[in-house]
């Protein structure tokens, strides 16, 4: 018995100055997830994206597969002035065996802000004490540092710019460890690591709105010269 043949749907045209989607099906690459990331970054600090939206869309940016799934994400933002794009770091040696620095707060405050030199390692310990680490202005003569936070009945908090990569790994007993992790758009951007815990405390550690690392090699040669 002969098949009736069913006739096949026409193909909509494409409408003209319609874009081509074949570039929309390409893999996305590393370099395409940070630009969009870069967008992301400048929009929460000029304040077009609250917090929670910036956090939803940096999730749907690492989980997209194709460029076609990231350009949607920024289809409401500016494009990243191209200046923006050319951070430059160098760091000197690493010293190795260089003793950490020591922030102690008993019963007591302990500020390190301004424009100071971040070692590769700091612990700092408050006991019914107040630590404050601001590193929006600091210098950064390695790539990754560590700061080790100890809050007993105390609190210990980190302020990094917002465009350095911030993790950390930590526990808070009947208290809080919080670290609001960063991803930098640029490979060789700093890296800050807090790892430690909370006991009645507090240890927090987040990006400060407004703040950016720039071009650390023109600083350091101003400030060592």
């Amino acid at each position: 018995m002969d098949l009736e043949k069913q006739p096949q749907k026409p193909v909509a045209p494409l409408e003209p100055g319609a874009p081509s989607r074949a570039s929309d099906a390409l893999r996305a690459s590393d370099a395409d997830r940070d630009r969009i990331a870069d967008i992301l970054r400048d929009a929460l600090a000029e304040g077009r994206l609250d917090p929670e939206e910036h956090s939803e869309r940096i999730d749907r940016v690492y989980r997209a597969k194709t460029v076609g799934e990231l350009q949607p994400i920024v289809q409401d933002l500016p494009a990243v002035p191209a200046e923006k794009t050319s951070e430059t770091y160098a760091y000197g040696p690493e010293a190795e065996g260089e003793a950490g620095e020591n922030l102690v707060a008993v019963f007591s405050s302990s500020v390190r802000k301004g424009r100071w030199r971040v070692g590769r390692r700091t612990n700092a310990f408050a006991l019914f004490g107040n630590i404050e680490l601001d590193l929006t202005q600091a210098l950064f003569e390695q790539r990754t540092t560590v700061i080790n936070a100890t809050s007993v009945f105390g609190n210990v908090e980190v302020r990094v710019p917002e465009n350095i990569t911030l993790r950390g790994n930590g526990n808070g007993i009947f208290g809080n460890f919080e670290v609001s992790t960063l991803e930098a758009a640029n490979p060789d951007a700093p890296v800050v690591i807090v790892n430690g815990y909370s006991v009645f405390g507090n240890v927090e550690a987040r990006p400060k709105r407004g703040h950016r690392v720039s071009d650390l090699q023109d600083r350091l040669r101003k400030y060592l010269g």
